[in-house]
């Protein structure tokens, strides 16, 4: 795509971005949804006026929102990856493939690590294989919302639950658990202050063992949640059909 070409379909996007917006309180603000009947105007003073305001309070929220939409683009290209390949394969096909990536990860720490650090990587492998199982089965049997609260966990965890404990008995990845303490104490002092929430996190679990896998199973939901609601909207803004999908 040529740079004219980028900028204007960034323009696109922008402008349906804050036609979704209007639309949540006006009618027929999406143009090319409503081609037929044109895009709805206000007519009354007082409509001019609650349609004005809310177009200016949709200004910032639509620029917080579009570094995300492109987020949603991105995710959505490689999601996309999956389902195809899940289509061929089968549910049994993908649980298969993570096995074998899992499974030789068990195998090459076998090479590093004492019976007790073979074994936790190796549980967690097998719960990485049933997540991206179950992962498969919500995206291709559930609707969209399904795919949000269940596919996506799932599938972060999947990624995310191996390496993390293998970090945990591997001497070599020492820095995963010092960027995972790091994590923790940014999380608990900037977001989970609410409710003195993170003074009981701090007396109830310790960043150690079963703790680190807690945190991460924890972050991995709901960032699975934050990216098939980014994907949702990037489904919204520029339907599949759109961009070649």
């Amino acid at each position: 795509m040529t740079e004219g070409g980028l900028v204007e379909g960034m323009k696109v996007d922008v402008v349906r971005l804050h036609e979704t917006w209007m639309e949540l309180l006006f009618p027929r603000q999406r143009t090319a949804v409503h081609r037929v009947l044109g895009k709805w105007k206000p007519r009354t003073r007082t409509d001019r006026v609650a349609y004005r305001v809310w177009g200016a309070l949709g200004a910032p929220i639509v620029a917080l929102l579009y570094p995300l939409l492109l987020v949603g683009f991105a995710v959505r290209f490689n999601a996309r990856r999956f389902d195809d390949a899940t289509a061929r394969l089968g549910v049994v096909g993908a649980v298969l493939i993570t096995a074998l990536l899992w499974g030789g990860l068990t195998a090459l720490v076998r090479l590093r690590l004492g019976f007790d650090g073979v074994l936790a990587v190796g549980a967690a492998s097998v719960v990485a294989v049933l997540s991206a199982g179950l992962a498969a089965v919500f995206t291709r049997a559930g609707g969209r919302w399904t795919t949000v609260a269940f596919g996506y966990p799932f599938a972060m965890n999947a990624v995310f639950l191996p390496p993390v404990v293998a970090a945990l008995y591997d001497p070599s990845l020492s820095g995963v658990l010092e960027r995972s303490e790091a994590l923790a104490i940014f999380l608990l002092n900037n977001v989970l202050f609410v409710y003195d929430l993170n003074g009981y996190l701090r007396a109830t679990f310790s960043l150690e063992g079963i703790g680190v896998v807690l945190m991460w199973i924890a972050i991995a939901t709901p960032l699975g949640w934050l990216l098939g609601c980014v994907v949702t909207l990037a489904d919204l803004i520029r339907p599949r059909s759109s961009d070649g999908g």
